[in-house]
């Protein structure tokens, strides 16, 4: 049996600005039989007013709110889940806030790819998109890269993909399942949830 054909499966795709984890995100949407792709950005946008937008020097506030966004991806990609579609989140989440985000998913387990590009890779991407990450000085490329780097839990599957089109890597990403699979030890609470588990490989 191919594994597109168990059940379904919540995808995280992480990692710091311009690391190419929006194309990444809807490719492989793209190669799931039935899947929708939610990005991070697009939960951010609906904020019209109020907006905390997160920076480097960032407070309880801007938390709060980067919290609220999560919150927002996770419920949206509930919502597909539970009617029988893989799903893919897509956003920042770096750092201390990678734990509590594991904590907001309302599955037993997650699919978490982290993609970690050298800065070199990062700032070519970023020079390549219409809407810079670094141009405003909210951040810095090597300092996004050392919160990753030292202060993110090494968790789920890391892909150095400095080398990598998009297409290489959704191979890697679906090339073992079991490599990216995180079980967050919880008990299954949604009766429409079937979970990834019977896809591939061993729990971590």
């Amino acid at each position: 049996m191919k594994w597109q054909d168990s059940n379904v499966a919540l995808f995280v795709i992480s990692g710091v600005p311009a690391s190419g984890k929006t194309t990444v995100g809807r490719l492989l949407a793209s190669r799931l039989d039935r899947a929708v792709c939610v990005p991070g950005d697009t939960i951010r946008a609906m904020v019209v007013s109020g907006r905390a937008d997160t920076r480097s020097d960032a407070g309880e506030a801007e938390l709060r709110q980067l919290l609220l966004r999560y919150q927002g991806a996770l419920a949206v990609a509930s919502v597909y889940l539970e009617a029988g579609y893989d799903a893919v989140v897509e956003d920042v989440i770096i750092g201390s806030v990678l734990r509590k985000f594991l904590a907001l998913v309302p599955v037993p387990e997650v699919h978490l790819v982290v993609l970690n590009p050298d800065a070199d890779a990062v700032a070519e991407r970023d020079r390549g998109r219409p809407r810079t990450a670094y141009a405003d000085g909210r951040w810095d490329i090597g300092e996004l890269r050392e919160l990753l780097r030292l202060e993110t839990a090494r968790v789920g599957l890391w892909l150095d993909t400095s080398g990598l089109s998009a297409e290489q890597t959704v191979d890697r990403i679906l090339a073992d399942l079991s490599a990216s699979q995180v079980k967050l030890g919880r008990p299954q609470s949604k009766a429409a949830w079937t979970g990834s588990q019977k896809r591939a490989g061993p729990p971590l």
